[in-house]
């Protein structure tokens, strides 16, 4: 059960506690009062309905100004802990109603986890460093699901063709290529002219049944009256698949963006063999009549500066 200074002291209003505190960071009323920009009497008016409210006397009055009683300084104390958290609540809600702090859960999809998302992620860093970002890597029918349901607030990479669309509005931020890489020396770089039934004896490294890719794979080979290779492995693991590439004389397919960094490095090389089919959109996925909070725009906004710069380099890297 409360006593009845403890009640007392829950009466005391921000004016109050704002005035005490200016008392005692300057000794006097009077200072106190033009550092508020109020008057003495509505100063002093303060300090004495607080005086009342707790029945003690916060300060002693002397000839050099005021000093504060043992009952002034506990609340002093008190008073700018309490000040500080209502400074710090004001400038968290114009953080967020202004786009510099808040949240933001994003779902991210192969193509767009090398590049597109961790750059936009460090531009949005750049301009607004107290927003707080959750990454969940997964595929479309892990992650649409949960973005309908409101567990994330965007999804970002390849945009899915008809399965997991609904509830949702997509925005295309530019064409991404799907290529066949390999380690440098493969036997199939001496080749003159590369097929895609040159590739069939090699084995190949694929997205699991559920992605949009290995969909849009299968549908390159179908189209060219051949099935998949027989020998295929299936994983989503940028880091295995990588290492699988790199070491051994297995293909691997891969959105552009995902290894364009070890194509230029010359660790990976892109074999010479067009796959119309599997090079599809990737963009933004977003929940139906919701607007994005301003920090979930904020990014969005980022994104989309760093698929103009994907977009412009398109026109000289993705040339056989």
């Amino acid at each position: 059960m409360k006593d009845g200074l403890a009640e007392a002291a829950e009466r005391l209003s921000v004016r109050q506690l704002r005035t005490i505190a200016a008392i005692d960071d300057h000794g006097s009323i009077r200072l106190a009062a033009d550092n508020l920009n109020i008057t003495q009497p509505t100063a002093t008016k303060a300090l004495k309905e607080a005086e009342r409210i707790l029945g003690v006397e916060l300060f002693t009055r002397t000839n050099r100004g005021v000093i504060p009683t043992g009952y002034g300084t506990a609340l002093c104390r008190r008073a700018r802990l309490i000040l500080a958290e209502l400074r710090h609540a004001g400038e968290e809600i114009r953080d967020l109603k202004e786009g510099h702090g808040g949240r933001v859960v994003v779902g991210t999809l192969l193509a767009a986890s090398a590049r597109l998302l961790p750059t936009a992620i460090a531009r949005l860093r750049r301009d607004r460093p107290k927003v707080s970002l959750s990454v969940v890597e997964g595929t479309n029918d892990v992650l649409m699901p949960s973005l309908r349901l409101g567990d994330l607030d965007l999804v970002v990479g390849r945009l899915p063709e008809y399965r997991g669309r609904e509830g949702t509005t997509q925005e295309t931020l530019y064409d991404e290529m799907t290529c066949l890489a390999v380690r440098p020396g493969h036997p199939l770089l001496s080749s003159a002219d590369i097929k895609l039934t040159d590739i069939l004896s090699w084995g190949l490294i694929v997205p699991p049944q559920e992605t949009t890719l290995r969909r849009q794979l299968e549908k390159s080979f179908h189209d060219a009256g051949l099935d998949l290779p027989s020998i295929v492995i299936e994983s989503v693991s940028v880091l295995t698949n990588r290492q699988l590439a790199m070491q051994s004389d297995i293909i691997s397919a891969w959105p552009y963006q995902v290894i364009r960094q070890d194509i230029l490095d010359g660790k990976l090389c892109r074999l010479p063999v067009s796959l119309p089919q599997a090079s599809r959109p990737v963009g933004l996925t977003l929940r139906a009549s919701h607007d994005p909070s301003p920090a979930a725009a904020a990014l969005i906004a980022a994104l989309r500066i760093v698929a103009s710069e994907i977009r412009d380099e398109g026109a000289t890297e993705l040339i056989f």
